[in-house]
């Protein structure tokens, strides 16, 4: 038996870090985890170049939730699933999310490993299904433990496992509102230059608090657009990023464009006339821009 599931990684609307709320939004480029039991324990793996360990905390969380592992007296549950004896479940990921990007590559990846993982044992021993709110939150469990996030991106995981746009509590890993996004196309700019969100200069980013939760009201009031260029541009100048990237977009007829999340990737919201321009007005710039559109379906099998 074989699960494969993929989920969309997300853009930033707003930044969770600075006030505890954040708001995000599914994007069409994303991972893909295949889960199946093998002969050697847990092994992860990745085409893309990711460190297992998240990988490997993502199936342990599962494991232990159904209460299998070396720790637990498993046997008398699933007499059939020995890892002492040299059974196990492999996962092998695929992806077309850059990585350390601030498209929230470890949140989907954490979504699709802990769901892949937990259908797969659930449907072959005939267990309780994980609900939407466990995966989520094993996926987080996973990557605070991986040291991957700052928030547990709470706002990230959500927008990745829902799809189209959430507005959260990060600390008490809520969603206070969820709606689809309109199909708009997404231009992604890519710096030659990595961040990654666990290495964040985290009380850079609370000083300009008072200014994001303006933009965090916009995004209450639905204007995600706005919301998203102010949030980009507060956070794109407190990193010592180059907020001309966002400015150049909005120039040439975005209508919404900065950093998303921590970095290094900025984001634009672009109707189909505005593509090239914006395209044109990045080549100025050293780096590569990826084109995609707005994911409104989330984590799913396939």
């Amino acid at each position: 038996m074989t699960k494969t599931v993929f989920s969309p990684g997300s853009a930033t609307i707003i930044n969770a870090i600075s006030t505890g709320f954040g708001s995000a939004f599914g994007i069409g480029l994303g991972i893909e985890a295949e889960a199946k039991f093998s002969s050697v324990g847990v092994n992860c793996s990745s085409d893309l170049g990711a460190d297992p360990h998240l990988m490997n905390l993502c199936v342990e969380k599962v494991l232990d939730h159904y209460k299998i592992g070396s720790a637990k007296d498993f046997d008398e549950i699933i007499p059939s699933l020995d890892f002492g004896n040299g059974q196990g479940i492999e996962v092998k990921t695929r992806s077309n999310l850059p990585l350390g990007s601030g498209l929230s590559s470890s949140s989907a990846l954490s979504n699709a490993v802990v769901m892949a993982t937990a259908a797969l044992v659930a449907g072959e021993f005939y267990l309780e299904p994980l609900t939407d709110t466990e995966i989520i939150n094993y996926g987080i469990d996973a990557s605070l433990e991986a040291g991957v996030t700052v928030t547990g991106a709470f706002d990230d995981a959500s927008a990745s496992f829902f799809g189209g746009v959430t507005i959260t509590d990060n600390s008490k890993r809520e969603v206070l509102h969820w709606e689809r996004m309109p199909d708009y196309n997404v231009l992604v700019f890519m710096p030659d230059k990595e961040s990654l969100s666990g290495s964040s200069d985290v009380r850079r980013m609370k000083l300009i608090a008072p200014f994001v939760r303006i933009a965090y009201n916009m995004a209450l009031d639905g204007d995600y657009l706005e919301a998203l260029s102010l949030n980009g541009l507060l956070y794109g100048n407190a990193l010592g990023f180059d907020n001309n990237i966002a400015l150049d977009a909005l120039q040439a007829g975005a209508l919404a464009s900065g950093l998303s999340g921590t970095g290094s990737s900025f984001v634009a919201i672009v109707d189909e006339s505005s593509i090239d321009g914006v395209k044109e007005a990045w080549a100025s710039y050293e780096g590569k821009v990826l084109e995609t559109e707005v994911d409104n379906r989330g984590t799913r099998f396939i």
